[in-house]
Parts: C-alpha cells; sequence; structure tokens
C-alpha cells in the first residue's frame, strides 16, 4: 500500500510560520484529493484542509485566512503553509488520502472527515510546536 510521507513540522514562536510537505514515493498524487488533519494530546484528530484533484481547497474555520494548501507544479507534492499559528496550533500534523478525487468533508463544514480514510493512507505524522 502507499504510504505518504510528510515532513516540515518543527517549533515556532507564535505569529510564525512552517510549511509542511506531503509525498508520496514513486507515486504523484495529482489525480487524488489529499487531506491534512491534526491531533492534539488528549484531543480527537480533526481536518485542517484539503485539495481535491481539481485544485479546490477546503479549510477548517480555526485555520481560514492563515493555512494555504497546494501542490507543487509536478503534481507530487501537497503543502500546507501555515502562518500566523498560534498556541492552539501545537499538534502532531498527519497527511492522508482516501484515493478518492473529491474532498470527503464533515457535513455542513469544510473539514475533511478522517473516517472516509479508513480504506485510504496515512503519513506518520510530524509535530508541530508553538510556543514561546
Amino acid at each position: 500500500q502507499v504510504q505518504l510521507v510528510e515532513s516540515g513540522g518543527g517549533l515556532v514562536q507564535p505569529g510564525g510560520s512552517l510549511r509542511l510537505s506531503c509525498g508520496a514515493p514513486g507515486m504523484a498524487l495529482d489525480i487524488y484529493s489529499v487531506s491534512w488533519f491534526r491531533q492534539a494530546p488528549g484531543k480527537e484528530r480533526e481536518g485542517v484542509s484539503c485539495i481535491a484533484s481539481s485544485d479546490a481547497t477546503f479549510y477548517a474555520d480555526s485555520v481560514k485566512g492563515r493555512f494555504t494548501v497546494s501542490r507543487d507544479d509536478g503534481k507530487i507534492t501537497v503543502y500546507l503553509q501555515m502562518n500566523n499559528l498560534r498556541p492552539e496550533d501545537t499538534a502532531v500534523y498527519f497527511c492522508a488520502t482516501d484515493f478518492a478525487p473529491v474532498c470527503t468533508l464533515v457535513r455542513d463544514t469544510e473539514r475533511p472527515d478522517p473516517r472516509a480514510i479508513d480504506s485510504g493512507s496515512w503519513g506518520q505524522g510530524t509535530q508541530v510546536t508553538v510556543s514561546v
């Protein structure tokens, strides 16, 4: 099964920026939607953003205007640019795909639904810590 790989996490001060990357070695992701999720200690995994194969994008309200999801020109890598980071953004961030072209969202929101990835592929996660 295809294994996604994330990178780019780290420690940043409030107001700072990080860019996360997600790829699948040896495989282009352009025909699939790719979602970003995060999980903070003691909390459930929550959807952050999704980019469809059409390049349509979706964002959780908590990150809208601060985070941007995109693909590189070669359609191999998906990025999550995170600006104006806040302490509450601290979490392990995962990318995932259910190998569908469209994003499956939680009803009445723009948050990707983690239940849609049951038969898909997850990355191993990358830690993002926002702290002074």
